[in-house]
């Protein structure tokens, strides 16, 4: 099993992927782990290093900054695309990177190649909730792409269901569809074409999931599109970031509230680690010919650790060969389906035509 880290790629690279890269190492001897990066830079971050620790040299690196297209097919000796080409090629078997997430998307895309079926690739993030199970939600797709059609979204629930099942270990995942009501005839036309498409998947489908349920764990699996999942997640960002601010102003208000402070410490640092996107690894970018894996920006040593865990886990429950599988299912059942549709309708106009000319 190859994993291959972008080390260019985040606001704390290389030396974050690198000491991530060095404690997964150490903890998994049956991963070999491939750091794709500036070897100047890198060498003296992993010291001797381990035997299934090794470098990749890249010389190019794609910056946030960067456009991202057009980075992704001007400068092919970037580490990320370097990482992508390597799982489009059989060198790896997958790559992480917490660099610039369109141009990892565009990696995805371009590099490592659509599945087949596949119409839109999701990225898909876990939110954190405050139930008791404390699994989260996998909501999807939080960004990849703005606009989607109701089948894109019958293709994520698919994928999304398959992801917390294969790597999560939930069986019978429940999938819910973000919508302003729980009723199934709400939403816009998107949500209200959607909603048959996913009743009829194989699916643990518990229909319309609003927003202010999500914390509450009310589903395994919240489907969206990009622009309303987005939106979602920075405003769940802001907002419990707005909630700890607060928090540390009145806790630190007077000696009275820092004496409170002391006494409740260890409960808040419990919320604040169950609300830390380190705990995760990293999102997924479903719908892909192999696995990639978008590690959070900011991600330090633990994040990158996390994330080489989390596409353990996924390779060795085969996530991509079982979504490939659902997705042909798919495809043919949609196929058919359409035959017999348009078998239908030609049949009624012939029958309206000799009607007419009777």
């Amino acid at each position: 099993m190859i994993i291959a880290i972008d080390a260019m790629g985040g606001d704390h690279a290389p030396d974050s992927a690198a000491a991530g890269a060095l404690q997964a190492a150490a903890e998994w001897s049956d991963i070999t782990i491939k750091l794709v990066g500036d070897e100047a830079k890198l060498a003296p971050l992993i010291g001797e290093g381990k035997p299934n620790l090794q470098i990749v040299h890249a010389g190019e690196v794609i910056s946030g900054d960067d456009e991202p297209v057009r980075a992704v097919r001007r400068k092919k000796d970037a580490s990320m695309v370097v990482a992508g080409r390597m799982v489009k090629e059989g060198e790896a078997d997958a790559m992480i990177s917490a660099g610039n997430t369109g141009a990892l998307m565009t990696t995805g895309l371009l590099v490592v190649g659509r599945m087949n079926g596949v119409e839109r690739p999701a990225l898909a993030p876990m939110i954190p909730t405050l139930d008791e199970s404390g699994q989260g939600t996998l909501a999807l797709d939080l960004g990849a792409n703005m606009d989607a059609k109701p089948e894109h979204l019958a293709q994520y629930a698919l994928m999304g269901s398959l992801y917390r099942e294969k790597v999560h270990g939930i069986t019978n995942p429940r999938v819910g569809l973000l919508n302003v009501g729980t009723e199934p005839g709400k939403g816009n036309e998107l949500t209200k074409a959607a909603f048959p498409l996913i009743s009829e998947l194989p699916v643990n489908f518990v229909g319309n999931v609003e927003a202010r349920d999500i914390l509450d764990g009310v589903c395994d699996v919240l489907v969206c599109d990009g622009f309303a999942g987005n939106i979602l997640l920075k405003a769940l960002e802001g907002t419990a970031g707005a909630v700890f601010k607060l928090l540390k102003q009145e806790l630190t208000s007077s000696f009275k509230a820092k004496i409170g402070a002391a006494l409740v410490m260890p409960q808040l640092r419990g919320l604040r680690s169950k609300m830390d996107y380190k705990e995760h690894g990293g999102a997924p970018l479903l719908g892909l010919n192999g696995l990639v894996i978008k590690a959070h920006g900011s991600s330090d040593a633990e994040a990158i650790k996390n994330a080489v865990r989390q596409a353990k886990i996924a390779l060795e429950s085969q996530l991509v060969s079982s979504i490939s599988s659902s997705m042909q299912i798919m495809v043919r059942e949609q196929k058919q389906t359409d035959e017999q549709d348009a078998a239908y309708e030609q049949e009624n106009e012939q029958i309206s035509g000799k009607r007419v000319t009777d």
